[in-house]
């Protein structure tokens, strides 16, 4: 059905009534509900008009001897958002131009918006040509988004790279995390010009995941591969001229891994026979070895695997980072492929 601004519509499965204001892309509208002083978009097969149907019609009631009109009683306030309730476009990325005086994108305000029923725990990674990977991870309820940030126009010519991870909180708990990876390519950026939800601007858009019964699947990606592709070993940068620092060796630096497995039976085939303070003078003896190097090579992060036990070394490693000038920081949180039993690295 098609409707023109200003045509008073009723929502089909909420009555709730309001006024067009304004034609969006793929079949939507802006509609403005003045019970709940909000506008919100709206697919139009959701709608009808205000006069040709109504579920409460006007009843009358007898007052001496006249007609009296009683108004009908209201619906009840939807709980949840309108847009979700209708039509849901899953988990999404959206890029909102922010234009100078000339009237040209100098960047770009980052979205995530998520309009299923689900809350999701996401992890975002923006990797590009010139530094290392940039992350944000949170919360984001269901019906709402998320401003992430900023991201430059000159960044479009730096092999941009998404990588997402979700994980939908159900009334099961977490679930399985699923894995995307995106690669921005300027032509199709600037093709893929839409109005995206909430935000009700036009936007540069991206859909991640669609369906919360579709995207969560198990992932078959082993530890190996997953930390070669979320840590990628990168030279430091000089973020005012962005222009690499040299390394001594790129060979070297590419072939690196940036995770070390400190489990004894990994660095050692005599380990049986050895007693509980030699396991742990091995140990660490590979850990600073593996730290020195990282540090000279310049990578940005790496992954200690210490496992959990009694946390002996894991608090071991610990004070040698503390005392490491080259360390920006470090955190053993828990982690969808790790568990507890990893300290992630930052130099």
């Amino acid at each position: 059905m098609l409707f023109a601004i200003g045509t008073k519509v009723k929502f089909r499965h909420t009555d709730d009534e309001g006024e067009v204001k304004a034609l969006l892309d793929g079949g939507m509208v802006s509609v403005y509900l003045p019970k709940h002083d909000m506008e919100i978009p709206a697919h139009t097969d959701d709608l009808m008009r205000a006069e040709a149907f109504s579920k409460h019609p006007v009843k009358a009631k007898v007052v001496e001897g006249k007609k009296e009109v009683v108004p009908p009683t209201p619906p009840p306030m939807a709980l949840e958002s309108q847009y979700t309730i209708l039509k849901s476009l899953g988990i999404q990325l959206a890029f909102e131009p922010m234009v100078s005086k000339q009237e040209v994108p100098e960047k770009y305000a980052l979205y995530l918006l998520n309009d299923t029923r689900y809350d999701v725990v996401f992890e975002l990674r923006l990797l590009l040509n010139y530094r290392g990977p940039q992350v944000w991870s949170n919360r984001l309820k269901s019906a709402s988004y998320l401003l992430l940030g900023d991201f430059l126009y000159d960044d479009l010519n730096e092999a941009p790279e998404f990588e997402v991870q979700c994980q939908w909180v159900t009334t099961e708990g977490l679930s399985e995390p699923v894995h995307k990876s995106l690669k921005i390519k300027p032509k199709t950026f600037f093709g893929n010009l839409r109005t995206a939800p909430f935000i009700n601007k036009p936007v540069h858009w991206y859909r991640l995941f669609e369906k919360l019964e579709e995207a969560v699947e198990t992932s078959n990606e082993d530890l190996e591969s997953y930390t070669k592709r979320h840590a990628k070993p990168v030279a430091k940068q000089n973020t005012s001229n962005r222009r690499l620092f040299h390394v001594p060796d790129t060979h070297e630096l590419a072939a690196f891994n940036p995770e070390i497995d400190l489990h004894i039976e990994k660095l050692t085939d005599n380990w049986r026979k050895l007693t509980n303070s030699d396991i742990v003078k091995i140990q660490l003896s590979h850990f600073e070895a593996f730290i020195s190097k990282a540090a000279r090579l310049g990578v940005e992060r790496v992954f200690i695997i210490h496992g959990v036990g009694e946390g002996k070394l894991r608090d071991a490693i610990a004070t040698s980072l503390m005392q490491n000038p080259e360390i920006n920081t470090f955190k053993n949180e828990f982690h969808p492929r790790y568990g507890w039993g990893a300290t992630e690295v930052i130099f």
